[in-house]
This record gives structure tokens, C-alpha cells and sequence, in this order.
């Protein structure tokens, strides 16, 4: 015998139709939200790119235009090869800087958090704690000492107090954000290599590593962007041209030929440019690291 299904009245679906249409409400709500927010992000790139395409009468028209009367491409190779300026020499020692202190630090952080993650020591937890405690230490209380240190060994004006401090540690949040991935990692594979006879950093190499790439990813991504954006440190310890950053350099540019508005926002979007580049294809592998390196304390 069946039973036929009871009829649902009008009185019990007005709840779940009301309930469903304050969702469809919360979720426009939200979205316009974010829409007004990219807006207004994005505003600054675009005045930043707008103007780089105009004439210099057209960059002091008001009220501004919104878009080039005729988009000036050539102020691109003309602000790059400015007299004055060296714009190749300066992408050279920024690339040099960033490309030397990645390496470092995902060397040496890597290595801090697995020692911190994996290693039984004495004191383990307060040196991890004494790591972290380094973050709240601001830069300018440890400039003077620093430059002291870099005058007496003679490292003054050249690039090796901006590429030399990172392979020591490489930073106590990198640590940090390795360390609660490594945590993350089954014990029982680290268990089976070591009973194979591979030694820890045979283990760190070819285990924790490869497993640890959006780890590594992040962390990278900070490097570089921290890295390539850097004017504080070049400024400190940077004197000659021809050790410049490009950091620097913009600020050269901008200081003594103030009147070249588009030229200078051209070299500043060519600067950006590759930070956007990099976020925009790493950016899923940004999103994965910073999430899953929470998932264990």
C-alpha cells in the first residue's frame, strides 16, 4: 500500500521563500560591496596608466580627461631612456637584489621551520617564541647598529647589506608560515623515510619541499614584492648612481625632473607592472598557502 505525499501549504513555504530572498538580498549587498571596493582600487592604476599616455600639456588639462586625446605609446621608450637616467642599470641591481634574497630565504626559512617544526630540542618553544618576538621589534631601533656593522667591515654602498642578511633566517613570519605548514605534513612519511636511512636533509629536500609549494609560494611572493619595492634600505645604504635600485631610481627621476609627470608614471607602471604580473598567476597558490599554513599550530 502507498502513501501519497502530503500537499505543502502556502503558510509553510512563505518561511523558506522569505528566507531565501533575504539571502539573495545579503549576497547582492555583498557583491556590490566588492564591486564598489575593486572600483575604487583600481582607480589609481588606471590614472597611473592614463597619464603615462599623455602629452605633457595634456597631463595639466582640468578638468583631467579620462582617457588620452591620442595615446603617447612612445612615452614609454622615451622616460626609459631619459637623459641621466639608468633605468637598465638600476632593473639589473633590483633584479640582482630580489632574485639573491628569494634564494635566501626560502633556503634558510625552510630550514628554521623545519628545525622548529620537526627536530626535538632543548628550548625548542622559547627559541620559536624568541623568533617571533623579533616581529615586534621596529626596523629603526636596529639602523644604527646595522650601519655601524656594514661601515666597519666596508660593505657600504654596495648591494651586500641588501643581499647578504637574508640567508640568515630569512625572516621570523616566514618561518612562522613554513613551520605551521610543515606541521601540517603526515608524520608518518617523514617516519618512513627516516627508517629508509635518509638523513633530515635528505627528508627536508625531498619530502617537506616538494609538499610544501604553496608554502613556499607565498612566501616567495612576499619576498619578491617586499624585495622589488624596497626604498628603505637602498636609500640607508645606497650613495652611488650606479648602485641604484629602480626604487631609488624613480625617486631620482622624480626629483630632478618633476615638470615630466607622464615620463615619471610611465617608469612607475613599468616598475608595477611585474608585481601584477606575478599576483595575477600565483595567486590561487598565494590564496592556498596563507589558508592551509593555519590549519595546525
Amino acid at each position: 500500500m502507498t502513501t501519497s505525499a502530503k500537499p505543502v501549504s502556502a503558510a509553510q513555504t512563505q518561511p523558506i521563500q522569505a528566507h531565501k530572498q533575504r539571502i539573495r538580498v545579503r549576497n547582492i549587498v555583498f557583491y556590490a560591496l566588492l564591486i564598489a571596493v575593486t572600483i575604487l582600487s583600481i582607480i589609481p592604476l588606471y590614472w597611473m596608466i592614463i597619464t603615462s599616455l599623455k602629452t605633457k600639456p595634456e597631463v595639466y588639462i582640468f578638468p583631467p580627461t579620462l582617457w588620452p586625446e591620442v595615446p603617447q605609446l612612445q612615452n614609454y621608450p622615451d622616460a626609459w631612456n631619459y637623459p641621466g637616467m639608468r633605468f637598465t642599470r638600476w632593473t639589473l641591481n633590483t633584479l640582482l637584489v630580489t632574485f639573491s634574497v628569494l634564494i635566501g630565504v626560502l633556503f634558510t626559512s625552510s630550514l628554521c621551520a623545519y628545525g622548529f617544526a620537526r627536530i626535538r630540542f632543548p628550548g625548542r618553544n622559547f627559541w620559536f617564541v624568541f623568533t617571533l618576538s623579533t616581529l615586534m621589534l621596529p626596523p629603526q631601533v636596529t639602523l644604527i647598529p646595522l650601519y655601524i656593522l656594514f661601515f666597519r667591515i666596508g660593505w657600504l654602498d654596495t648591494l651586500l647589506p641588501l643581499t647578504v642578511p637574508p640567508w640568515f633566517g630569512g625572516g621570523a613570519i616566514n618561518i612562522f608560515l613554513l613551520r605551521q605548514f610543515f606541521l601540517s605534513i603526515p608524520a608518518e612519511l617523514e617516519d618512513a623515510a627516516y627508517i629508509d636511512g635518509a638523513s633530515r636533509l635528505r627528508i627536508w629536500w625531498y619530502i617537506f619541499l616538494p609538499l610544501s609549494m604553496p608554502a613556499l609560494i607565498t612566501v616567495a611572493i612576499f619576498t619578491v614584492q617586499r624585495s622589488w619595492d624596497d626604498f628603505y634600505g637602498p636609500l640607508i645604504y645606497l650613495s652611488s648612481a650606479d648602485n641604484y635600485t629602480l626604487a631609488l631610481g624613480i625617486n631620482l627621476f622624480r626629483g630632478a625632473y618633476t615638470e615630466e609627470l607622464n615620463y615619471m608614471l610611465a617608469v612607475a607602471f613599468l616598475m608595477t607592472l611585474p608585481m601584477v604580473v606575478l599576483f595575477f598567476f600565483a595567486q590561487r597558490y598565494y590564496i592556498r598557502g596563507v589558508v592551509l599554513s593555519g590549519i595546525k599550530g
